[in-house]
C-alpha cells in the first residue's frame, strides 16, 4: 500500500475534477488562465494516482488468489510472479508521485537573467568566461529559448570580462539555477609557449526574472545618474549622456548600463537587472529562514562555492556537488545532450534530498 494518505490523494483528484469542470463551464479570461495553469500541474499527478491505485487494485486481486485455499497451485505460483512485477511497479509510481507533490519552486517557470563574470586567470579567464556564455547560448538554442544580451564587457583577446543576458522561455530557471557557482578550467593556454596547465575560473549567477508583480521598487529609493557612455581605453562612444547608472539605495545595488545609445533603453534594461537582483536578495533571505528544514544546497544559488570544473587535457567534467564525471567535454561546451545529463543528474539529487528531508520531518 502507498504511504502517502488517501485522504490527501482523494483531494487531490477531486480539485482536478473540480477544475476541469469549471474550465468546461467557462470563465473569465484571467480566471481561465489560472485554472488552466492549475489543471497543467494537477493532471499529470492525477495520471500518476490513477497508475498507482490501478497497479494496487490489481496486486490486491493476486493476493486473493494466493490466500484463496481454493485457488490450485499453479494459478498461486502465476500469482506469486505476477506480483513481484507489480511491487517494482508500485514503488515506483509511488515514488513518481512523491517527486510530483514536491513543493515546487515559484520561481522555475520563469525566464533567467544570466550573468557571467572572469574570476582568477586574467585574460585566460575572461577566455573562459566567453566559452561558458556561447555554452549557454547553444544550450538555449537547443530548448528554444531566446537569449538577450544585456551588457558585456569584452576583453582584449576577444572573451569576456562581464557578460550579462536575459534568457526568455518556460522553464528556464528550473534548470539554468544548478549552473549557479563558479566554474574552474584547467587548460594550455594558447598563450603559453611551454605548454604548461593553467587554472582559471569565471563566476556564474542565475537570477529568476522579476516582474513588477514580483518585486515593487520605489522611485525614492533610486538614484539615477546619467554620463557619457565610453568604450575600450576611456574612448568616447557618442557624445551624449546616455549611459545610466541606477543604485538601489536601501540595498546598495548599484546597476550600470551603456550599451545602448538611447538613455531610455540603457534605463530599462538596467531596471530589469536591478529588479532580479532585488527579487534574488529575497529568495536569498526566504532561503536563510528555511535553512534548518533543508538538507540540501544544491539549487540554493550559492555562487561562493566552486561547483564544476572543466579539464581540456583529460577531455572530462566534474561537478563537485554530487561527485559526477563525465569524459564528454566537447559536447558539454557545446551546450549538447551531455550538459542536460549533469543537469539531470542536479535535479535528481536535488529531488531525493528534499524527498529526504520531508520522511525525516514526518
Amino acid at each position: 500500500m502507498t504511504t502517502i494518505p488517501a485522504e490527501k490523494l482523494d483531494k487531490l483528484v477531486a480539485r482536478w475534477q473540480a477544475v476541469q469542470g469549471s474550465l468546461a463551464s467557462g470563465a473569465d479570461q484571467d480566471t481561465y488562465v489560472q485554472l488552466s495553469r492549475e489543471f497543467a500541474e494537477l493532471d499529470p499527478i492525477v495520471a500518476t494516482i490513477n497508475a498507482l491505485r490501478e497497479a494496487q487494485a490489481e496486486r490486491d486481486g493476486l493476493q486473493e488468489i494466493i490466500d484463496d485455499r481454493g485457488s490450485d497451485q499453479a494459478m498461486k505460483d502465476l500469482a506469486w510472479e505476477e506480483i513481484g512485477g507489480l511491487d517494482d511497479k508500485l514503488e515506483q509510481l509511488e515514488h513518481q508521485l512523491k517527486v510530483q507533490l514536491l513543493p515546487k519552486d515559484e520561481a522555475d517557470e520563469k525566464s533567467a537573467i544570466l550573468e557571467v563574470r572572469a574570476g582568477t586567470g586574467g585574460e585566460e579567464a575572461a577566455l573562459f568566461a566567453g566559452d561558458l556564455f556561447r555554452m549557454y547560448q547553444r544550450y538555449a538554442d537547443r530548448h528554444g529559448w531566446k537569449v538577450n544580451i544585456l551588457s558585456a564587457s569584452e576583453s582584449a583577446t576577444g572573451g569576456y570580462k562581464e557578460i550579462i543576458a536575459n534568457i526568455t522561455g518556460k522553464g528556464v530557471f528550473a534548470r539554468m539555477k544548478y549552473e549557479s557557482g563558479v566554474h574552474r578550467v584547467q587548460r594550455v593556454p594558447e598563450t603559453e609557449a611551454q605548454g604548461r596547465i593553467h587554472t582559471s575560473a569565471a563566476t556564474v549567477a542565475v537570477l529568476p526574472e522579476a516582474e513588477d508583480v514580483d518585486i515593487k521598487i520605489d522611485e525614492k529609493d533610486l538614484r539615477i545618474d546619467v554620463f557619457r557612455a565610453s568604450g575600450p581605453g576611456g574612448q568616447s562612444v557618442n557624445t551624449t549622456d546616455s549611459a545610466v547608472r541606477i543604485t538601489h539605495i536601501p540595498s546598495g545595488l548599484v546597476v550600470s548600463q551603456q550599451d545602448e545609445k538611447s538613455q531610455h533603453k540603457n534605463r530599462a534594461k538596467a531596471m530589469k537587472v536591478l529588479r532580479a537582483r532585488l527579487y534574488d536578495l529575497e529568495r536569498e533571505k526566504l532561503d536563510a529562514e528555511r535553512a534548518q528544514d533543508r538538507r540540501s544546497q544544491i539549487g540554493t544559488g550559492d555562487r561562493s562555492q566552486r561547483i564544476r570544473t572543466y579539464n581540456f587535457p583529460q577531455g572530462r567534467v566534474t561537478d563537485h556537488r554530487i561527485g559526477l564525471t563525465t569524459h564528454q567535454l566537447p559536447y558539454v561546451l557545446e551546450g549538447e545532450p551531455a550538459l542536460d545529463e549533469i543537469i539531470d543528474a542536479l535535479i535528481t539529487e536535488a529531488q531525493t534530498s528534499q524527498l529526504s528531508a520531508m520522511e525525516q520531518g514526518a
